[in-house]
């Protein structure tokens, strides 16, 4: 699919999902496309997403790659209190900083243990474990924060601790021009419109147009999205789709399907 022209307004983000689990389908992300939708609500693209093993050297390189490529980075997972949670100390050694028990941290689950009347044992203040001076995101599901260095924001594999952390960031991040979108049906495949389709994208550089194939089991038709940023970028480029769509169809006869005997 096209990419849209650079423009001062877009502000633009990366997910790094945590987890051997994710890999071996253990566990199916839900993480993923509730970022997505939330970021795309307040105007700031989703670019990259990339799912990496429980692996410290993994997560440093991918970490180290998107967070100079994108304005925000958003982790999830690895940050619970067993032995293959290693989130903290792979973000730590990213940015050069030491692993530390962060003290506030210690604080909030050392009085919610109390609480619960548990005892807070080792494994648990693994919990309260980030790079020192990591500001806090806050938990308000199961205490444990996530945290904030730099760009990137560790949160929670768990996705209702997730989304939880994710509403406690949405306020502080910077937006740019929310996308606009405008889907047509197209009856006709992509390889009849490809060409046409290019066409037009060249002919509208502000937009992105994405075409997406569909199967009946008949026949195959074409879903096509224009994407802009200005509404009238984006009535000018659907206006040309719609009559690329028209003029296909006046130039050749519907297809004509016969049941097999």
């Amino acid at each position: 699919m096209a990419q849209s022209a650079p423009h001062t307004a877009v502000v633009t983000a990366a997910m790094l999902a945590i987890g051997d689990e994710l890999l071996s389908g253990r566990t199916k992300d839900k993480n993923i496309g509730h970022l997505a939708d939330v970021l795309t609500l307040a105007g700031i693209d989703l670019k990259e997403v990339r799912i990496v093993a429980d692996e410290e050297d993994a997560i440093i390189e991918a970490l180290n790659a998107l967070r100079q490529r994108y304005d925000y980075v958003f982790t999830s997972g690895g940050i619970g209190p067993t032995h293959d949670d290693i989130t903290a100390d792979a973000i730590s050694k990213a940015f050069g900083l030491a692993c530390v028990h962060d003290a506030e941290a210690m604080r909030l689950l050392g009085e919610m243990y109390a609480r619960r009347e548990m005892e807070f044992t080792e494994a648990r203040q693994r919990m309260a474990r980030m790079p020192q001076g990591a500001r806090h995101i806050a938990n308000p599901v199961s205490t444990a924060p996530g945290f904030i260095v730099g760009n990137v924001y560790v949160m929670a594999g768990v996705p209702q601790v997730f989304q939880a952390m994710l509403d406690n960031v949405l306020p502080e991040l910077r937006t740019g021009s929310r996308m606009l979108s405008r889907a047509l049906a197209c009856p006709f495949g992509e390889g009849d419109i490809g060409t046409p389709l290019a066409a037009i994208q060249k002919a509208h550089p502000s937009t992105s147009i994405g075409s997406y194939p569909k199967y009946d089991g008949m026949r195959f038709s074409t879903e096509i999205v224009v994407r802009a940023r200005n509404e009238a970028d984006l009535a000018a480029a659907a206006s040309d789709v719609e009559q690329m769509i028209l003029s296909l169809g006046e130039s050749r006869p519907p297809p004509i399907f016969t049941a097999e005997a």
